[in-house]
């Protein structure tokens, strides 16, 4: 399969994610609070967790103290639900601790409300 339309743009607002499929496998579907789309493998390259059941949050910065959180990239970070592992959504998955580990991802391209994932 080379494109396939996944969901309508409607169906996902800004920071939010949503599992669907393309072909036979389970696709994670995520909006940054920019309006963009972005597509990954459903599933955590740490132990296979699926990153639907996670959440889109943001990471903290430095200035972060025990109690007291400063955060950046609100709604650009997906956090596994398993581990905590996090990943850089607009960074083509890559995790946030170690960026030469990523998440597989797909090209997205919206056309008339559609959202489609291609190869």
């Amino acid at each position: 399969m080379k494109e396939q339309v996944v969901c309508k743009t409607s169906d996902i607002q800004p920071g939010e994610m949503k599992e669907t499929s393309f072909g036979r496998q389970e696709v994670l579907v995520c909006r940054t609070p920019d309006g963009n789309f972005y597509a990954f493998m459903n599933q955590c390259i740490h132990q296979g967790a699926p990153l639907d059941k996670g959440m889109i949050c943001g990471a903290t910065t430095d200035k972060s103290k025990p109690g007291s959180y400063d955060y950046c990239h609100e709604g650009e970070v997906i956090r596994c639900p398993w581990h905590g592992r996090e990943f850089s959504i607009k960074n083509e998955g890559r995790m946030l601790a170690n960026p030469s580990k990523k998440i597989p991802s797909f090209k997205v391209r919206v056309e008339n409300e559609n959202v489609i994932v291609y190869k």
